[in-house]
């Protein structure tokens, strides 16, 4: 606050002001030829002229002005798609002029978090632009999303090779969205067998009650067995892929079966989440990729979040379903998922190759009948994953050897203790979940007896495998022993010795 000098008794120009906080000084004044001549000003003009209201919308994409990204719901992922995919990890998303008023043109790195409801214009005219295609349009409700969800958006259109993306509050919903996008009463879906236990319930629960049928169809089945399908279903809209499963871990001939798939004129829907970055869907004929950003995407087991990833023939039905289904996630959630993001690459390589360390230990275990990995090869598609994918994450099952009681398999999980028993998966820290797979399984039947008996799902995080193989270790061995009590407490010797 300025104080007069006669209030201060005459003191000296240089000790006439208070004590002000950074905020309270006045702004500093560039002069006026350097403020015309600076590179942010000119870039801010721009942007502000592609953003003024006009009969013809955003500016023309031929423009040698800069437009802002919010302007364009097409071509998103063009400006890194130039660049390797590490790099695209790093940088696509990123336009650090946009997220700042500085008068020199700082800016930050990460943008910031908007936490908004309702967003106000300056003019009718402002109004009426974002009116139009809404919501495509930029900033009109916070539930259609904010700068922070469309860096996301972006970043994961160029991660999966998308023309544009949208996020939602979780995995599930992002499935739910991309099948309620292309579905309607007297449509049917054609689903992988192997499907995410969510989304089978939603098939056979919310679409079977608005006149969508399912077919539920084997993972492994060949592109002359999916055209048999469709001759079958005439009326199937969608088809449906996961590869590889989150329990079985079948990997699918993707590009193949999206084949048939547009020869019928259906839509092909994808559950990406094991692999982005390690496979390319758009490139295998997939036409909506969507992902649980929850795993990881997200890396730290602290979030929910769903990613879709859309063509540019589906973007638009894709988005006005997330906008009737009113599923947004919230701006906190999005900037920690961007954030996890430029990590990715870095994280999936180091899942792996901990995964692989545990994975090959444990096959050599005699108690082990067989473990899925889909770069072992010993897993029956191991050659289709090395075609189609660049690599793989944590995630792998193993099954025991028959003859194990369930008293013994629980005590196998019990006695972990860097494996921590949950459900989900892709955090930095490893999870142990046993699965029962048919339970969740129409089409065909997971092998189970004949000397093949419970499965267990292991996530491998970030921990040293040395240390995971002995928490193993030692699982193993109350594993024995719990089955040894088991046998004993049930031995005609030990049911004698209880006689009274």
């Amino acid at each position: 606050m300025f104080v007069p000098g006669g209030a201060l008794g005459g003191l000296p120009a240089c000790q006439r002001y208070r004590s002000r906080t950074p905020a309270s000084h006045p702004p500093i004044r560039l002069p006026v030829a350097a403020r015309r001549r600076s590179p942010f000003n000119t870039r801010r003009r721009h942007l502000r002229a592609s953003a003024s209201p006009s009969a013809d919308g955003p500016r023309d994409s031929h423009s040698t002005e800069k437009q802002h990204s919010s302007l364009s719901y097409t071509g998103k992922a063009e400006a890194t798609r130039h660049l390797r995919l590490d790099t695209r990890v790093v940088h696509a998303g990123s336009h650090p002029e946009e997220y700042t008023t500085d008068p020199h043109g700082r800016t930050v790195v990460n943008p910031p978090v908007y936490h908004a409801s309702t967003v106000v214009f300056p003019t009718v005219a402002s109004k009426n632009f974002a009116s139009q295609e809404w919501p495509l349009r930029g900033l009109s409700y916070g539930r259609h999303g904010t700068p922070t969800h469309w860096a996301l958006e972006e970043a994961f259109a160029a991660l999966e090779g998308g023309d544009n993306a949208c996020c939602v509050s979780s995995g599930v919903a992002a499935g739910n969205a991309a099948l309620l996008a292309f579905l309607s009463g007297g449509d049917h879906v054609l689903m992988v067998d192997s499907v995410y236990e969510p989304t089978r319930l939603f098939c056979d629960g919310f679409l079977r009650r608005f006149g969508v049928g399912t077919t539920y169809y084997d993972p492994v089945c060949s592109a002359d067995d999916m055209e048999q399908l469709f001759r079958e279903h005439p009326n199937t809209r969608v088809l449906f892929v996961e590869s590889p499963g989150s329990l079985s871990f079948e990997v699918q001939d993707v590009p193949a079966l999206a084949a048939v798939a547009h020869r019928h004129n259906a839509v092909v829907v994808m559950d990406n989440t094991y692999g982005p970055t390690l496979f390319r869907p758009f490139e295998a004929g997939v036409d909506v990729s969507y992902n649980a950003a929850t795993k990881y995407i997200g890396g730290h087991s602290d979030l929910m979040l769903g990613l879709i990833a859309c063509s540019r023939a589906t973007y638009i039905a894709v988005k006005r379903s997330v906008m009737q289904l009113g599923c947004p996630p919230g701006p906190d959630d999005c900037y920690l998922a961007l954030r996890g993001l430029r990590t990715l690459n870095v994280r999936l390589k180091q899942h792996e190759q901990n995964g692989l360390v545990v994975a090959r230990w444990m096959e050599a275990r005699a108690e082990v009948r067989r473990v899925v990995h889909p770069l072992l090869p010993s897993h029956p598609q191991h050659a289709l994953f090395q075609r189609d994918f660049r690599g793989a994450n944590g995630l792998f099952g193993f099954q025991l050897i028959g003859g194990f009681s369930q008293c013994a398999v629980d005590a196998f999980v019990d006695a972990l203790q860097l494996f921590k028993l949950g459900y989900s998966w892709g955090g930095y820290e490893s999870l142990v979940l046993p699965t029962k797979i048919n339970t969740v399984r129409t089409a065909t039947q997971y092998r189970y007896g004949d000397g093949y008996g419970q499965t267990i799902r292991l996530h491998v995080g970030l921990e040293d495998p040395e240390d995971l193989i002995a928490d193993l270790q030692r699982a193993f061995e109350a594993l024995h022993a719990a089955d040894g009590a088991t046998t004993t407490a049930s031995s005609p010797d030990a049911e004698s010795a209880q006689q009274p």
